[in-house]
């Protein structure tokens, strides 16, 4: 039988000699950081005591990648291919739309000075999916889960499992964690109020190794739906958290610690049953997650005083950036394999693996034969699990889209080797190059600092990789942008989430007001309106109250403090407003200590200026007018620092472009 393997990629070693295993548990977590486990000493709220227990009996691996994003990790899973081999780059497969192959867009935004690639939606009907290769093979197959690769035609059930509950596409659970869910599924009955979808597929699970045929091996691919959004628990385990929270720390939601709580527990559903069974000496089971952790998403949470406040979903410290990123905390993932009689139990191991090495390995493992004329990218990393050094060729990451989350880059491709990484981000360097990045991760693992002018050699090096990679494997890269307009690029947006926190939709009751608008319209020079309607006039912009109070927020500054915000306002009544910041190096605001007030009088035209102490470089500010109808103009907002450029936004019809930029006098 023939294989073709990229041998810049991947050399086969011999069939191992160990007894190989005959079943294959495969967990897959779902936007579950490094951080968020147990397994590396980095967190002090979650509890993960049932993932220890798979770890004292197997191997946890350190070093551990996936994609930054679901879909394309998942594909990488069952096919042992590249996202930049297989073409699914971005978590577009739960749409109606088919699209088997990628491709390159021709333009983008003026602000961008790359294009994005058009991703595929599906897997290639053609490709030998792990789940067809091991049913081809006599296994009884079964997914329980999440999917999020593709809809009818393209669902487990065509790829090779017997059966999928609850046949769901989406990129999350239907309708939340707890019942009613309402899958549309006749073989997956609804749950009672309140049940926990992770309890529900562990119970499915179970359920169906107790009744398999004992005479065959298994296959079971987990898929959970934990924790991605959207983000719920059960009540009982966010008072239990809430109680653990310390405020100030980085990681500090009690619901996403309950979710992750609930995650474990599905675990050790698993654990018990195998061992009721029997099947632990015959069965591989892997725990790896497909992205880190989700730190662009926020949640207002209530602490054990009843104080609520609003904090990003958890945190990936020391590694930079997060889920849709290309940086260590969008990629870097737990991982735990357990191949039982071969890996040491309690064992850690620093090989660098990722996700689309699980399929050469599993097969491996299981003693099954590649499958024949098909590209593997993955590194069969048996030798790591017997406990011998495994030298890792270099390995490729590639996330080819603008993103908006903390930390994102451009249309980039990574490739890490030894101790370093080197980044290309395609067309964002000067006169349209490519500009580059290079880390010493044994040094730096939170990417700090740039050394790419330091080695050039090294860069050199490591860019001709990359070159030689896309030629091999035919990888469709971003074009440059012939749409870019220099004047509407700002590099210090780079890397800033717009619009701050991405906050969960607010759920109207019955009889209620529906929740506050935002306005965001290039005349408001990149600032948002919540909580009012916004008109530009000749010289001025005009809020007009129509929820609570309404405020101006614009979270793409950057000014050191201290600091002085002016503005020229008016209005026809007297009012209290507020200022509230956050500084570059804090991912929510404080509760406390952050914000200063001011106040309006009812005149022709005024100018306030209030002075803000604020530690480090400002990054967001939200201005809080007066609750009301009563309309109020805005003629223009000022930023002064005590040093350095100072900034004024002009607003009016006549001025809508007129931003100055300005050294200080």
């Amino acid at each position: 039988m023939r294989q073709i393997l990229p041998l810049f990629l991947l050399s086969i070693s011999p069939i191992c000699s160990a007894k190989p295993a005959k079943n294959l548990i495969l967990i897959l977590a779902d936007d579950l950081g490094w951080a968020d486990t147990t397994l590396y000493g980095k967190t002090s709220l979650y509890e993960t005591p049932n993932i220890e227990r798979l770890a004292k009996r197997g191997m946890t691996f350190s070093n551990a990648y996936s994609s930054p994003i679901c879909s394309p990790t998942r594909a990488s899973i069952l096919t042992g291919q590249n996202p930049a081999r297989h073409g699914m780059t971005s978590p577009a497969a739960h749409l109606p739309e088919v699209r088997l192959e990628v491709t390159a867009q021709t333009r983008g935004a003026p602000h961008q000075k790359s294009c994005n690639l058009k991703t595929a939606t599906r897997i290639r009907p053609e490709v030998p999916t792990l789940g067809e290769i091991l049913k081809g093979a006599g296994y009884q197959t079964a997914h329980f889960g999440k999917w999020h690769l593709g809809r009818a035609g393209y669902t487990p059930l065509e790829h090779g499992f017997d059966i999928d509950l609850p046949h769901w596409h989406g990129p999350g659970p239907k309708t939340g964690y707890l019942a009613p869910w309402s899958y549309e599924n006749p073989d997956f009955k609804e749950g009672k109020p309140g049940e926990h979808i992770e309890d529900r597929m562990a119970k499915e699970a179970t359920a169906w190794l107790k009744k398999r045929d004992s005479n065959k091996p298994f296959f079971m691919n987990y898929w959970q739906f934990s924790v991605h959004a959207p983000f719920g628990a059960k009540p009982e385990l966010i008072d239990y958290y809430r109680k653990k929270i310390k405020r100030g720390e980085k990681q500090q939601s009690p619901t996403y610690a309950a979710m992750v709580h609930s995650l474990d527990d599905a675990v050790g559903s698993l654990l018990d049953t195998l061992e009721a069974e029997g099947l632990t000496d015959d069965t591989v089971v892997v725990f790896y997650s497909d992205n880190g952790g989700n730190i662009h998403c926020g949640l207002e949470e209530k602490d054990a005083k009843g104080e609520k406040y609003v904090t990003a979903i958890t945190s990936n410290y020391p590694l930079r950036g997060g889920k849709g990123g290309i940086r260590e905390g969008g990629i870097r993932v737990p991982a735990v394999v357990v191949w039982p009689g071969v890996t040491k139990p309690g064992s850690i191991n620093e090989t660098r693996i990722q996700a689309n090495d699980l399929y050469p390995t599993v097969l491996k493992m299981l003693n099954l034969s590649y499958p024949q004329n098909h590209l593997i990218d993955g590194v069969d990393f048996t030798k790591a699990l017997k406990g011998n050094t495994l030298e890792r060729k270099p390995m490729f990451t590639f996330v080819p889209g603008h993103g908006n989350t903390p930390e994102w880059l451009p249309p980039s491709m990574a490739v890490h080797h030894g101790k370093w990484k080197f980044i290309r981000t395609f067309h964002y360097g000067e006169n349209g190059q490519h500009q580059y990045w290079l880390h010493d991760l044994e040094k730096d693992i939170g990417e700090k600092k740039n050394l790419a002018s330091k080695f050039p050699e090294r860069v050199k090096e490591m860019d001709k990789w990359i070159d030689d990679y896309v030629a091999e494997a035919k990888v469709v890269v971003p074009l440059p942008n012939p749409n870019f307009d220099p004047a509407k690029f700002d590099p210090k947006l780079v890397g800033v989430q717009a619009g701050g926190l991405k906050m969960p939709p607010v759920k109207k009751a019955p009889g209620a007001k529906a929740p506050p608008k935002t306005v965001k319209k290039e005349s408001m020079l990149g600032w948002i309106g919540k909580g009012a309607d916004v008109s530009l006039g000749p010289a001025s912009m005009k809020l007009s109250g129509n929820r609570g109070q309404p405020f101006l927020t614009n979270s793409n500054l950057n000014f050191e403090g201290p600091l002085k915000v002016s503005m020229r306002i008016r209005s026809g009544k007297d009012g209290k407003g507020k200022l509230q910041w956050r500084t570059k190096d804090q991912k929510d605001f404080t509760a406390k200590g952050q914000s200063r007030d001011f106040s309006i009088e009812a005149e022709d035209w005024m100018e306030l200026s209030v002075p803000l102490p604020v530690n480090g470089f400002l990054r967001h500010l939200r201005i809080f007018m007066p609750a009301g109808k009563e309309p109020l103009e805005i003629g223009w907002i000022e930023i002064r620092p005590s040093k350095g450029k100072y900034k004024r936004w002009n607003f009016g019809v006549a001025t809508k472009t007129n931003q100055k930029t300005k050294p200080q006098p």
